[in-house]
């Protein structure tokens, strides 16, 4: 059976794409993103997104699909970037950049500032606490930050400027916005 994970709303809604079958990759739900992106609703539009770890590309191919104004997709896995290169070719989407590297690497060199960020890493990786600080630097005030994970949130150490907004839960997945106040 091939991966593949379909565009939930806006522009290319219904859209099937594939993506590479590497063990820890899994899209985020459709429940949790849709949940995610009706609570964005408003802010997605002309946002400047960071997906960190991009994985299938869901979350930045939904923001995309749904009015951002640019997103700046991370994936360290060399297979997996090539069908999110092919995935932007298919779309005709010309504003997303794919950053091959690991999310630590090109948080180091990344220097604009964001009004979305998405932090969904491997789960087994544990790496919530160092992304979000590496992170907090470029995620202007009152920015949303998306964070998932296997794990009750209040279990992760994030910045202390990140406030939960919002809360949802589906299987084994749990999600939150947080918003940037300082």
């Amino acid at each position: 059976m091939k991966n593949q994970l379909r565009i939930i709303g806006g522009e290319w809604k219904r859209r099937v794409l594939p993506f590479a079958s590497i063990e820890g990759l899994r899209p985020t739900p459709d429940r949790v993103r849709e949940t995610l992106f009706n609570w964005l609703m408003w802010d997605i539009q002309n946002a400047q997104v960071l997906d960190l770890c991009s994985g299938s590309g869901a979350l930045g191919f939904e923001a995309l699909s749904r009015g951002a104004a640019q997103v700046v997709m991370i994936e360290p896995n060399t297979t997996q970037a090539r069908y999110l290169k092919d995935n932007l070719q298919l779309l005709k989407a010309q504003n997303c950049r794919l950053i091959i590297s690991t999310a630590q690497q090109a948080l180091n060199k990344l220097t604009e500032q964001f009004d979305v960020v998405f932090l969904d890493p491997p789960y087994s990786l544990d790496l919530w606490q160092e992304l979000s600080t590496l992170a907090d630097r470029l995620i202007k005030d009152n920015a949303y930050i998306y964070v998932e994970a296997d794990r009750e949130l209040s279990q992760i150490q994030l910045p202390a400027s990140w406030q939960k907004i919002k809360e949802t839960k589906a299987g084994q997945v749990r999600a939150a916005l947080y918003q940037k106040k300082i």
